[in-house]
């Protein structure tokens, strides 16, 4: 047989899409052409293949002519993972290996000089993508633990390329890799019993955690905002399994550990010198950024204004759409990014602004500067903001026990069990099932829209102040918010409060 199809997976963001490499030996100059859009890594296969091929004491067809199409031709190929598919198919193509083996595998890792199958980036997607083709999967051994999270999948792991030939032929059979099922990891958070006083910024963090609200602390230095803040993880519920496995894919094409805090939602909290690519993800073959490593978890921005403004911007469309599309001029990246945003800052530069403690002495001009930073329509999309004054010393020293990270987690838990059975969390419902669930009667719909005209706040804070009572209705157990929730949640919507703005 002259012609072999080998079928593998490209890698592109989350997506594996079918790559078919097509093998020709015919009659003519001798050498390999490769064809099918390959990228440097891809083209310097065919001296990995040849030494490979030799090094393994296979024949290489050095008289014929070969050549190498990975289909569909339009789509761009990288990386190394088309190393073994390719020596497959040569193999197959010159009667080393019986070409009806391959039907129903899928393959794909790099080779080294003498064989050896190496380990590839973006396992997981192809794994998902084959389980869903139900096909089997060749790959290196040290690929075999991250795909075998995959369940109902035949996961077959290699150390070589003759290991593969020999299962191919029947005569020694690769071992399939056990479905994983890996441990949940325990997150090492401090609780919040340990957080004195603050009250109103306490219950905020236990609603943001039930609706999955975007939340901004304002308040001086040393209020306690960072560590309220890092308290949030302990009172959110773990990952289900489905949720897992999408973050698993998103730090697999990232190239980070996989297992470390499987279960765990993730908490990321960049320097404010983080640039724009890093937030949402960039470069040449863009890469997750850190709003997709917070997927399904929380991202923490310190200091909010301290950061540029035009990288606070770019937060702007995943806030609003759970989505990063990073566009480049020959490839286009989705990447899922449903994170809940808490930032905290100060009121001004020496973060003393409105403190009854300590004297401001900024200029007008500098805090006008200061608060400038952050855009109306950022914080529009920011549902809770709320003060956290300086404690006094009589309750920082009180010895009274406050309630703990367990207690507010399980309120935290039924109120989401509601939201399910309504539908997804109250901040991603969309605009028609959020009315419906709200169900106003005609008095309220009248009051808040005079209070919303008093206040002067935008049509998407409306539907915000609606999310947040929604919310506060589910935490007490209530079918619908009444006067008291929408009241509650207008109450959030006062920044120019907080910041001192007349």
């Amino acid at each position: 047989m002259t012609l072999a199809i080998v079928t593998t997976r490209a890698a592109l963001g989350l997506e594996a899409p079918e790559v078919r490499v097509e093998v020709h030996l015919a009659n003519g100059l001798p050498g390999i052409t490769l064809v099918g859009l390959p990228e440097t890594a891809v083209r310097e296969s065919r001296e990995r293949v040849r030494s490979a091929l030799l090094n393994a004491n296979f024949e290489f067809p050095t008289t014929r002519r070969i050549t190498l199409n990975l289909a569909p031709a339009d789509l761009p190929k990288e990386g190394g993972r088309f190393d073994l598919p390719i020596a497959l198919g040569i193999l197959a193509a010159s009667g080393q290996l019986p070409a009806d083996a391959l039907s129903g595998v899928e393959s794909l890792g790099e080779l080294a000089l003498d064989g050896r199958l190496c380990p590839v980036s973006g396992v997981l997607p192809a794994a998902l993508a084959a389980k869903q083709a139900g096909h089997r999967l060749i790959l290196p051994r040290e690929n075999a633990a991250e795909a075998a999270l995959v369940q109902g999948l035949e996961v077959l792991p290699a150390a070589h390329l003759l290991e593969v030939a020999a299962h191919l032929w029947g005569r020694e059979p690769l071992t399939p890799q056990p479905t994983s099922r890996p441990v949940p990891g325990h997150l090492e958070v401090a609780d919040l019993a340990e957080v004195r006083g603050q009250h109103q910024a306490r219950r905020a963090l236990e609603v943001a955690a039930a609706g999955g609200h975007n939340l901004l602390f304002v308040g001086p230095p040393g209020s306690g905002k960072t560590m309220l803040a890092s308290r949030l993880p302990g009172i959110l519920p773990p990952l289900e399994e489905a949720e897992a496995l999408e973050l698993a894919a998103i730090r697999s094409v990232a190239g980070q550990p996989l297992l470390a805090g499987w279960g765990l939602r993730p908490f990321r909290a960049p320097h404010h010198t983080a640039s724009a690519a890093a937030l949402v993800g960039g470069g040449s073959s863009p890469r997750p950024g850190e709003v997709s490593l917070a997927h399904q978890g929380v991202l923490f921005l310190d200091e909010l204004p301290e950061f540029s403004r035009s990288v606070l911007e770019v937060l702007r469309q995943p806030l609003e759409s759970g989505w990063v599309d990073l566009a480049r001029a020959r490839v286009t990246r989705r990447y899922p990014s449903h994170f809940q945003l808490v930032a905290a800052m100060n009121p001004c530069p020496c973060g003393h602004l409105g403190d009854p403690r300590r004297d401001c002495h900024c200029t007008s001009g500098q805090v006008q500067r200061y608060q400038s930073r952050l855009s109306g329509p950022l914080l529009d999309r920011i549902d809770l903001q709320v003060e956290v004054p300086a404690l006094p010393a009589d309750q920082l020293t009180a010895t009274t026990a406050e309630e703990g990270s367990a207690r507010v987690r399980e309120r935290v838990v039924a109120a989401r069990a509601r939201q399910r059975a309504r539908g997804g969390l109250n901040a991603s419902l969309s605009v028609s099932a959020l009315e419906a669930a709200c169900g106003l009667s005609a008095a309220d719909r009248a009051w808040l829209a005079q209070s919303l005209e008093r206040l002067r706040l935008s049509a998407r804070a409306y539907h915000r102040v609606l999310r947040v009572a929604l919310t506060l209705a589910d935490l007490v157990g209530l079918e619908r918010p009444g006067r008291d929730q929408l009241l509650e949640a207008i109450g959030y919507r006062q920044l120019e409060r907080l910041l001192g703005r007349q």
